[in-house]
């Protein structure tokens, strides 16, 4: 199959680039206009309560949509001032598609305390269309900003997502223009020569087309989250680079023993291809564990990633061989080096992981324990503007209004919609949960009941108050709603569907692991080894961004819980990026074992010849993952900083050290399958080999 994939690719070279080159023009054209579609309503769940309550109102009284802004850093009370906002008041009113624009100086709440701010709230009309909306929306947002004052910002509602899409957008450029030129720098290292390094990056800007083409694709039909266009991207990226460097190293050593580029090409495909199948089918299937989720948000991104693998995937195999068909031959071989000096500082650390395999598995297992000790008390919510830059208009406001007015201003209210037939009784003692609870009649009949709560949106004494309504109700037709109340369903979705995504993603790894090394043992000893990385990375995210330590070195700060979108995209991701740095790994010790005269001499020299590779993969990975770091959204910040603990632990700790000391501990045992399944392995396992190297026929000087 791969074989005959090369041999397409080479046999018509020029039409595979351009249709590439068809598909980066599509992707960079239509793809990019996902950035104006771009959403921040993460925690929705279909079919929950929350939800349900929801679509009820909606039906039911359905209202617009709203936007606040703040005025402050003058005396509100200033003539001048009051007689500015009045006309800006009036002008809002006047504004089609507006419904309501209190009056700051009359309304309670709305002025500061300290007289040094004022609130100015629009509320829009239900009912309008997206075009009328963003009009409306614009209209509002640029006349509040016309008030003369020292600070005035404006945001919320759609508003927020637009605000967001734009920096979202502005931060995958700078990431871009960050990383690209890095990578090259490293890429010049390793390979010595700007052809050899230029050839991953054209087949990592595939891999960015991809990203906003996938996105582009599913936000015709589902939202996409505005943190969405970061991961995808830094993804397609990283993955790219990591198969075509994987795919080059490979050319450059089949080159040393071949003069025709063709057959090195082929030759590449077969032996190297092979892993990068293999490597894409798995990050794949680690992110379906993703689909077994009723969010949105997640199936989206699960759907979307995978989109992205498998185009990356796509590229290394038919795009990377058509350029190594044209240019392949302008490429400098690998270096001969002297038996045993290739790769000599890998092969003595797998030498002695392999000789100190009891010695290196009391350290290594233990301390990466320890490091996954946070993860015990991991908390998710859905957070707060603290999230975001402090340059995002969105967090100045919130900083702003925190600095003049009482805590709780402006938090979502937990919304309880009491439907016709319910008791006066239970709306009373729902009503008594809080002192300020504003009632409303619904039109249909029924009510809604407004509490809020202290703290934080999602805090705990909200997440609390949103249990007592709930158990307070009994058989009541009383549903809630509001942020707290998704938190909850959310966070119920991910403890009833977390163990059947696990079962998911462990039982298709486990098949495409047996697949490829013809094993029972080494799918279940790579699983273990990944899920302790996994854990390590993501205890050290717990204590820097939950609980606040050297927060402040990455820009932000202790947040009392993660995001509730980078525990299962964490988890996602770095396994099935773990999978590619076993798969690279294994490839090599399966082709040493072919010739060594035992299993520890297997084990050594197939990470002396991948140890390298492996090393500058995770590199490159770590790079662009700190490239998108630095645009300061916590939720990136988190995934980002994951992501690249989890690359550096798993290819450093566990691959160079654990690996080789489980397999000198299993010896031939690693390898063993009961007999049915060898028999399986033989019949629909992969086989597919490169042919015994031909002596290279000495090169014209």
């Amino acid at each position: 199959m791969l074989l005959a994939l090369a041999r397409a690719a080479t046999r018509r070279p020029l039409t595979v680039m351009l249709l590439w080159g068809l598909f980066l023009l599509l992707g960079f054209g239509l793809g990019t206009g996902v950035f104006a579609r771009l959403s921040d309503n993460v925690p929705e769940v279909p079919g929950t309560e929350s939800e349900s309550a929801a679509q009820y109102l909606e039906r039911e009284d359905p209202a617009g949509d709203s936007i606040t802004g703040v005025v402050a850093g003058t005396a509100v009370a200033d003539p001048e001032l009051r007689a500015e906002v009045g006309r800006t008041v009036a002008d809002l009113r006047d504004l089609a598609g507006v419904a309501a624009v209190p009056d700051p100086y009359t309304t309670r709440g709305l002025t500061a305390e300290d007289g040094q701010a004022l609130l100015v709230s629009v509320t829009l009309a239900g009912g309008l269309d997206d075009a009328d909306q963003e009009r409306t929306l614009d209209a509002a947002a640029d006349r509040i900003k016309e008030i003369d004052a020292p600070q005035v910002h404006v945001s919320g509602g759609p508003l927020l997502g637009e605000q967001l899409g734009e920096r979202a957008q502005q931060d995958v450029k700078n990431a871009e223009l960050i990383s690209l030129p890095v990578v090259l720098a490293l890429l010049l290292v390793v390979f010595g020569g700007l052809r050899s390094a230029l050839l991953p990056l054209l087949v990592a800007v595939s891999g960015i087309a991809g990203a906003f083409l996938a996105l582009f694709a599913f936000s015709e039909v589902t939202d996409i989250s505005v943190y969405a266009i970061q991961v995808t991207t830094m993804l397609g990226l990283g993955l790219a680079v990591d198969y075509a460097l994987l795919m080059l190293v490979r050319f450059r050593e089949e080159r040393r023993h071949i003069e025709d580029v063709v057959e090195a090409v082929h030759r590449t495909v077969a032996a190297a291809g092979r892993t990068v199948l293999f490597s894409g089918l798995t990050v794949a299937v680690s992110l379906t564990g993703l689909l077994v989720f009723p969010s949105v948000f997640l199936r989206s991104m699960g759907l979307a990633v995978a989109a992205v693998v498998v185009v990356d995937m796509l590229a290394a195999l038919t795009l990377l061989p058509a350029l190594l068909t044209r240019f392949g031959g302008r490429i400098a071989p690998a270096k001969t080096r002297p038996e045993g000096e290739e790769g000599r500082l890998f092969g003595r650390i797998a030498a002695f992981a392999a000789r100190r395999r009891i010695a290196v598995l009391a350290v290594v297992v233990p301390a990466l324990l320890v490091l996954a000790l946070p993860v015990t008390g991991m908390r998710i919510s859905v957070g707060d503007a603290r999230q975001l830059p402090t340059d995002t208009e969105a967090r100045q406001l919130y900083d702003t209004v925190g600095e003049h007015f009482p805590p709780g201003t402006g938090v979502s209210p937990i919304t309880v919609v009491v439907k016709p037939g319910t008791d006066a009784a239970t709306a009373d003692r729902i009503r008594a949960l809080s002192p300020g609870a504003v009632t409303r009649e619904l039109p249909g009949g029924g009510e809604v009941i407004e509490v809020r709560p202290p703290g934080e949106v999602d805090g705990t004494a909200a997440t609390d108050l949103v249990e007592r309504v709930r158990d307070l109700r009994g058989g009541e037709p009383v549903e809630v709603t509001g942020t707290a109340a998704r938190l909850v369903d959310f966070r119920a979705m991910l403890s009833d569907r977390a163990p059947w995504a696990v079962v998911t993603v462990l039982g298709g790894i486990l098949l495409l692991l047996f697949a490829f090394t013809g094993s029972v043992l080494l799918p279940l000893r790579t699983i273990a080894t990944t899920l302790l990385s996994l854990a390590a990375a993501l205890g050290v995210v717990v204590w820097v961004f939950q609980d606040g330590h050297l927060a402040g070195l990455l820009g932000a700060e202790g947040l009392g819980a993660l995001s509730l979108t980078a525990p299962p995209l964490i988890v996602a991701i770095a396994f099935g990026l773990a999978m590619d740095y076993e798969l690279f790994i294994l490839a090599r010790m399966r082709e040493a074992r072919q010739h060594a005269r035992d299993e520890r001499e297997a084990v050594v020299t197939g990470l002396r010849r991948s140890g390298r590779v492996v090393t500058c993969a995770a590199l490159l990975l770590a790079v662009v993952f700190g490239a998108f770091m630095t645009g300061g959204f916590s939720p990136i910040l988190q995934i980002g900083l994951g992501l690249t603990l989890a690359v550096l632990v798993d290819a450093t700790v566990v691959r160079m050290l654990l690996v080789p000391a489980t397999m000198a501990l299993l010896g031939r045992r690693a390898w063993w399958a009961p007999a049915p399944l060898r028999r399986a392995h033989a019949r629909f396992g992969l086989h597919e080999e490169a042919e015994t190297p031909r002596p290279r026929v000495p090169e014209k000087v």
